[in-house]
């Protein structure tokens, strides 16, 4: 049995300033040594390693067992999640469907402030529902060129719009992962978020608008911009409330659109809005109502899995007692499982943690994802077996690199809780008193700059939120959605998502004019985050 130390030094600003190590390290690797992610990642865990033993006293195996501990957690069910969705979306592209899909939505309006609230801001939230990891912002990004928008710009309107959506990426991982490091429920975590992020998202697409052709341009699609904002903020307001964060993005995307699309078949604006230099339109190939249909068919079955795998009677057979109790298996962590225990202030008394894998093969939501697969693939003529296997193969040669540096940041998150170095920066962070919640947001920001991901950032913090809030006495839930909203606004300028979108857009090398671009909007957005989780703080939710 090993008891946690959060004071090795007994000065708590020496020991946090050892303990915040690893994450200083992480922060110079990627920014002033440009290392690659993975390397990166790699050696923070290291590091973090290194600082467990060496300072608080962790013993080695324990260390080492909690970073396994974590690389398991960011295989299953993270990797797993990534990987399905992704290869879903190549399935869509491969079999045509894609095509289809996108002159469906560049069809309904040849004004492209329209394409833009379409496109960049509903198709981009759904593909970061389905998908997330880059992909929305990419294709996203890439389309509106190929309509005539120009490259940096479309590139920094889908970072911005990605505001909305990026809390709920790839079937609502940064949620799951936020509540899994808080060790709370996820609906716990999802219902606080409801308090923050909508409000956001009402205001996005009329930002989008604004940054395109200014109060003027506002002004001439205003129905148009209630209609896709009051549609995609309620039905995001009602899913994180009662079905989950896995269906935040899709639902609120598949909705928006639609109800966009039918009412722009009534009502056009007066004038239509063509970027300077955009070539004239151009009359795409025409597809009838019912090739649109089986064009989005993916994406209606991967919708009804998600619902199906959400619903608390489905969930039920997977509980204890359940009809399919026997497909869930808890792996006790050798080295780690009881034998560890935290102490006083961080808990009420000496308690002893528990350290479990959890390896749900059916309940997983990744599986949800391959049977949306499966059920594409038999009802497409368009794709074979052999085909579908190498999308697959194709979609793992495109991820692992992505997946296992997860794994290290999870590992590195992993190693933090277990050897209480996130416990000793939340007892030193805590000093600030009752003006903690103003700045908690900063740590998201600050964590998804690093990493690029809401996922690693709320690996990263999430737990030292957590502790922070308690030695407080705030609402845990709260700091950690203020960590999981303040990190969505740093999307829009962490080097990753700059990176992926210039690439996109053929502009390599024009980084720095890109993050210039949306630097103001990400502290503006960040700065709006601060403010309410303060005033909610205040007011006891």
């Amino acid at each position: 049995m090993w008891l946690q130390q959060y004071d090795p030094f007994g000065n708590m600003f020496i020991s946090s300033l050892l303990a915040a190590l690893p994450i200083f390290f992480f922060f110079l690797a990627l920014t002033r040594f440009r290392m690659k992610g993975i390397l990166a990642a790699f050696l923070t865990l290291a590091l973090s390693i290194f600082v467990a033993v060496l300072f608080f006293d962790m013993p080695l195996q324990k260390a080492l067992f909690a970073s396994l501990h974590g690389i398991a957690n960011g295989l299953w069910p993270i990797g797993y999640i990534v990987i399905m969705a992704v290869w879903l979306y190549k399935i869509a592209v491969r079999t045509g469907k894609f095509t289809v899909i996108r002159s469906s939505i560049a069809s309904i309006s040849h004004d492209q402030r329209l394409q833009l609230l379409l496109i960049g801001f509903s198709f981009n939230a759904f593909l970061e529902g389905a998908a997330g990891f880059g992909v929305p912002i990419a294709i996203s990004a890439a389309l509106l060129v190929e309509l005539g928008f120009r490259p940096l710009k479309a590139a920094a309107l889908c970072l911005i719009a990605n505001a909305a959506s990026g809390a709920f990426g790839a079937i609502g991982i940064p949620v799951i992962v936020g509540a899994q490091m808080g060790n709370l429920e996820t609906m716990e975590l999802s219902r606080t978020l409801v308090y923050i992020l909508p409000m956001i998202s009402f205001v996005i697409p009329f930002l989008l608008v604004f940054i395109l052709s200014g109060f003027k341009g506002v002004a001439e699609t205003l129905p148009a911009l209630f209609v896709i904002s009051g549609i995609y903020t309620g039905t995001q307001i009602f899913t994180i409330l009662f079905l989950g964060p896995e269906l935040a993005n899709i639902l609120a995307a598949l909705l928006s659109m639609g109800g966009l699309a039918l009412f722009l078949r009534k009502w056009q604006p007066k004038t239509i809005h063509r970027e300077a230099n955009a070539p004239p339109v151009q009359q795409g190939e025409s597809y009838s109502p019912k090739d649109i249909i089986k064009a989005w068919s993916p994406f209606y079955i991967l919708t009804a899995t998600i619902t199906l795998w959400s619903l608390p009677s489905f969930k039920a057979l997977f509980n204890e007692g359940g009809l399919l109790e026997q497909t869930t298996a808890f792996i006790p962590i050798p080295f780690l499982h009881q034998e560890i225990q935290k102490a006083p202030p961080i808990a009420p008394d000496i308690t002893t943690l528990d350290a479990l894998f959890k390896l749900d093969l059916l309940s997983a939501t990744g599986t949800a994802i391959l049977v949306a697969i499966l059920l594409t693939g038999w009802f497409s003529s368009a794709i074979t077996l052999p085909e579908g296997m190498n999308s697959l193969k194709l979609t793992i040669k495109e991820l692992w690199i992505p997946v296992i540096t997860i794994c290290f940041v999870m590992a590195f998150a992993n190693l933090s809780n277990f050897a209480g170095l996130s416990s000793t920066i939340g007892l030193a962070l805590a000093k600030t008193g009752d003006f903690f919640p103003l700045f908690s947001p900063i740590l998201g920001w600050i964590g998804v700059f690093i990493t690029g991901s809401v996922v690693s950032n709320n690996a990263l913090f999430g737990h030292l939120q957590v502790v922070t809030a308690n030695q407080i006495m705030a609402n845990p839930s709260l700091l950690l959605a203020a960590n999981t909203a303040g990190g969505v606004m740093a999307k829009l300028i962490s080097p990753q998502s700059i990176a992926i979108a210039t690439a996109a857009v053929k502009e390599t090398g024009k980084e720095s004019q890109l993050f210039k671009m949306t630097l103001k909007y990400s502290l503006g957005l960040l700065v709006v985050v601060c403010v309410v989780t303060f005033l909610l703080s205040l007011d006891g939710i």
